[in-house]
């Protein structure tokens, strides 16, 4: 697919600087010269700035909200001109209010504003805010969430249960008792684009705003290749068996951790058997229907979530630019 990476969180080409993650005094070098910079995290939602909250805020490394708040800086890249980029979270910060509910909804709306921080600052939630960013911002983004929640989550070695020690910038994990390494994990997740005819398949979960759809997605286990993840999922969500299988594009979803491979597949029936446990429900809808739902027009069907792989792969679908 030539368009593959022009998916949301899809890429920018930024120089990962993965040869200096284990160079300490190189980085503290650059730090203490002012080329470097740091992007901010509370709980998972990224400091935005500007009318539309539509850039991500870079703070200098040395700035007083650091001095309050936060861990030792993770670094994410290095951007143009050798500018260093780290990502500081200071989701040790307690506001005065906070809407918990909110913050674990399927959108969260909410915006915190730190007092040490511009009024034209605040945290939002990543998928609220991620098509109005730039690539390399949204990048920088996807990847500061998944790499501080795969620490949040993995702070105790798997092999000897001690605490772990973060290291390589961030990369990393050493376990002080055992040696063991540990490094961030992502999880791979088929999303397919079942066609038969002129109709895709569109499923929903329990919970999901009325009239949300979506293509069906699942985890690939292991041992499995990722088309017989597609044709296991669809049957089991399902009861749709699924022939060819072609890879189209992948979406890095830091939501936690997972990589979205989204493929193609052509179905061999059309009666649907579902699975409760997986779908409230799921549907064959045609091509003029989709095209209604991405117009606000269709009586019932509201398209999947602007920015996800989802909606990028329907979108081409419909203009016919999958190959």
């Amino acid at each position: 697919m030539k368009l593959a990476e022009t998916v949301t969180f899809g890429g920018s080409g930024l120089d990962r600087a993965a040869e200096i993650r284990g160079n300490s005094d190189h980085l503290a070098e650059a730090i203490a010269q002012g080329n470097a910079e740091t992007i901010l995290l509370w709980r998972g939602k990224p400091l935005l700035e500007g009318a539309e909250k539509d850039r991500l805020a870079r703070l200098p490394m040395d700035h007083v909200v650091l001095q309050e708040h936060g861990n030792a800086p993770l670094l994410l890249g290095r951007e143009e001109g050798g500018k260093l980029v780290f990502v500081s979270d200071i989701s040790d910060w307690i506001p005065h209010e906070v809407d918990e509910a909110a913050l674990g909804a399927f959108a969260d709306p909410t915006e915190q504003q730190h007092p040490m921080l511009e009024e034209a600052q605040s945290f939002l939630e990543l998928r609220s805010a991620m098509t109005r960013l730039s690539a390399r911002d949204a990048e920088l983004a996807a990847v500061a969430r998944a790499v501080l929640g795969w620490h949040r989550s993995h702070r105790f070695c798997a092999a000897c249960g001690a605490e772990s020690q973060m290291v390589m910038a961030g990369w990393q994990r050493s376990c002080p008792s055992c040696n063991t390494q540990h490094f961030p994990r992502t999880d791979p997740v088929v999303i397919m684009l079942i066609t038969r005819g002129n109709s895709v398949l569109l499923g929903r979960s329990p919970g999901w705003p009325e009239g949300m759809y979506s293509l069906l997605a699942g985890f690939v286990e292991p041992g499995e290749t990722v088309e017989a993840a597609v044709r296991r999922e669809v049957f089991e969500e399902a009861g749709i068996r699924v022939g060819e299988v072609g890879y189209l594009a992948s979406q890095p979803w830091a939501f936690p951790s997972s990589l979205m491979i989204g493929c193609a597949g052509l179905a061999e029936n059309s009666e649907i058997t579902l699975d409760p446990n997986e779908l409230e429900d799921a549907a064959w809808f045609t091509r003029e229907e989709i095209a209604q739902a991405f117009a606000g027009e269709h009586p019932m069907l509201q398209p999947a979530r602007k920015g996800a792989i989802a909606h990028f792969l329907l979108w081409n679908w419909l203009a016919d630019r999958l190959t």
